[in-house]
């Protein structure tokens, strides 16, 4: 089996399991994955936003957020869980485009 079939089974496992960050959460009771945290999350942890996040809070907007399409937040586990698995596959695609187009730009030159 070839190198790059191996990475896209590889790839292919990873994204059926990325539900999992829906369920081992609500499970243990974890609450959101380190690092993810939006204003609101920091202003329940410590009290208050931080002025710089705050600023620029409102300047992006994630286009899927919470890997989820708007209204689908309500629709319980299984239709988040679809919804994970097609972010993650729309991730995958464009990050993959990305880096053919510049590895073929890359090789144009020399």
């Amino acid at each position: 089996m070839k190198t790059t079939t191996k990475l896209w089974i590889g790839i292919g496992v990873l994204i059926l399991l990325s539900p999992l960050g829906l369920i081992l959460p609500e499970y243990f009771k974890a609450g959101d994955a380190w690092g993810e945290w939006g204003a609101d999350t920091f202003k329940e942890l410590i009290g208050y936003i931080p002025q710089g996040l705050e600023r620029i809070s409102s300047f992006w907007k994630a286009p899927i957020p919470d890997y989820a399409f708007g209204g689908w937040q309500e629709k319980g586990l299984g239709s988040l869980s679809l919804a994970y698995i097609a972010s993650a596959v729309i991730g995958i695609l464009i990050t993959a485009c990305v880096v053919l187009v510049i590895g073929k730009l890359l090789s144009k030159r020399e």
